[in-house]
């Protein structure tokens, strides 16, 4: 490594040292977080009516309409979660973040065309683009935060970047599809690093859900998420 080398080096950690100086004297701070969202699908004990691709009922051995039970199942789902953070303010702090997150869970469901009933396990796996606006109180490196989280949804077959263009593009439009719901928890800064422990619930249903290849609203099934995320984060400045 030649001199211009090491003092071009020394001049951006000079610069990188600065800025976090300043940056913490007006009480903001931006940083990159990473973690896991371990989620269940909540719902109560739902009868469904099962219909062919001419929307007319199924007829069971009695010759009745098909109705199966969708049941809530405990089982959760391991998913991963990532984004950005800014937090504006010291002690009384508003904290927005932007992350992908993928979430799910799994339900039952018991269909009941035959003499004998027949249970299996539906899994649910999807990903959204989270957008929470916190509001926290930070005392020393504790720190207790709480507020409204927007969610959309990532198509199936739907790239990132596609889903960032599709979103801005029209506010309007992306808000009548977006889920709200909240997040509540706890955090620990120890120098650059920020360990957070949230809980995560839904205000709205889910929009549709796949069954056995047939499309279910959520308005008949009203099935919600709620999960508990745990994240690390690393200030940058």
């Amino acid at each position: 490594m030649n001199i211009l080398t090491k003092v071009a080096c020394a001049c951006l950690l000079c610069i990188f040292a600065f800025s976090n100086v300043q940056a913490q004297k007006k009480g903001f701070a931006f940083g990159i977080k990473g973690g896991v969202n371990l989620s269940r699908l909540t719902m109560g004990d739902v009868f469904t009516t099962r219909y062919d691709d001419q929307g007319n009922p199924y007829l069971g051995y009695d010759g009745k309409e098909v109705r199966d039970n969708l049941k809530e199942s405990f089982n959760t789902r391991t998913g991963a979660v990532g984004g950005v953070w800014m937090r504006f303010g010291k002690t009384l702090f508003i904290q927005p973040e932007v992350l992908v997150s993928t979430k799910g869970g799994s339900f039952k469901i018991i269909q009941n065309h035959e003499e004998t009933p027949v249970e299996k396990t539906i899994n649910v796996k999807y990903s959204n683009i989270d957008v929470p606006l916190l509001i926290g109180l930070k005392g020393g490196p504790f720190r207790i935060l709480a507020g409204p989280v927007t969610s959309f949804r990532i198509g199936d077959n739907q790239r990132l970047r596609d889903a960032f263009k599709y979103y801005t593009s029209d506010l309007n439009n992306a808000m009548s599809q977006a889920t709200f719901g909240y997040q509540l928890g706890a955090g620990l800064d120890l120098g650059n690093f920020s360990l957070d422990v949230r809980k995560e619930g839904s205000f709205t249903n889910l929009a549709s859900f796949q069954v056995s290849g047939e499309q279910a609203t959520g308005g008949s099934v009203k099935q919600k998420v709620t999960s508990w995320q745990v994240t690390l984060g690393l200030k940058l400045f």
